[in-house]
């Protein structure tokens, strides 16, 4: 039976310490700001962003709010960010996803200037990561590094393949565990033999967004198993894109859903924000 990675602990340590370190700067006279901006009323994202400014606020980091109507023009909003990009009160700025339709995501994203892109979403970012230079690291990827480093997994030298390909989460996955050494295959809805290559994996790393989609055949005797997957059932019961019950049998250690890889998302969010303030 696979012992649990409990991220709601591991995303509470790392808090205390940058509750620690923002103490220590704000002695030296830095402070540090979070801008959040949210376009329209998605339930989903109304908790994200109430969650992140409790984050802010449980580090000691500042934060502004802007809510802004459905309605709300792209021009509007690529103005807002012109203006927040300029605020030296500001380190970070954050648009929720996803933005209305009639919003092009992409433009967006690289209005946001990239000493202050806290997401880790914008092409100087994803650049910088790709050839191992500086920059801010998606929140998702970074924490599922430090989920695996701070449960004692060897990376270095280990086959990890990564069941999903998002520029958000499997890409960026892929470049980091590159980084740590890790020998990495990424697969997609396209991969031929999806089960055989997941069963060489020594850490399987699942976020292809379908529910339960990896069960336990799929999985190697002893791999560690990490689910980056949440959905909901018609009673509000969350799932991960893992069969849990079985993948648990297989798994020297596996992440939960819910209390897993969601926790460290913030967690790592607001080392990025810590970060900026050193910028």
């Amino acid at each position: 039976m696979a012992q649990i990675i409990d991220g709601k602990k591991i995303s509470a340590e790392i808090k205390e310490e940058l509750k620690a370190k923002t103490a220590e700067l704000k002695q030296k006279g830095i402070e540090g700001t979070l801008a959040v901006i949210q376009v329209g009323k998605d339930p989903a994202s109304s908790v994200y962003v109430r969650n992140k400014k409790k984050a802010c606020e449980y580090i000691g980091i500042g934060s502004q709010s802007y809510e802004l109507p459905e309605e709300t023009t792209q021009e509007e909003l690529l103005d807002l960010i012109a203006d927040l990009n300029q605020d030296k009160e500001v380190n970070g700025i954050l648009v929720q996803l996803p933005v209305p339709a009639h919003i092009d995501e992409k433009k967006i994203i690289n209005a946001i200037s990239p000493q202050k892109d806290v997401d880790g979403f914008h092409p100087e970012s994803v650049g910088s990561l790709t050839i191992g230079q500086q920059g801010f690291v998606s929140c998702t990827p970074a924490g599922i590094i430090e989920l695996l480093k701070r449960s004692g997994v060897e990376i270095d030298g280990k086959n990890c393949v990564i069941v999903g390909r998002s520029n958000i989460v499997g890409k960026p996955m892929a470049l980091l565990m590159l980084r740590e050494n890790a020998t990495v295959t990424i697969t997609h809805s396209h991969t031929k033999n999806l089960k055989e290559i997941c069963q060489n994996a020594d850490i399987l790393i699942v976020a292809v967004g379908k529910k339960e989609f990896i069960t336990g055949d799929y999985i190697k005797q002893g791999a560690v198993v990490i689910d980056v997957g949440i959905h909901r059932d018609e009673n509000n019961k969350l799932f991960g894109d893992v069969k849990y019950e079985e993948a648990s049998q297989k798994a020297s250690l596996i992440t939960p859903v819910p209390g897993g890889v969601g926790p460290m998302t913030i967690a790592m969010l607001m080392h990025n924000c810590v970060e900026s303030m050193m910028k």
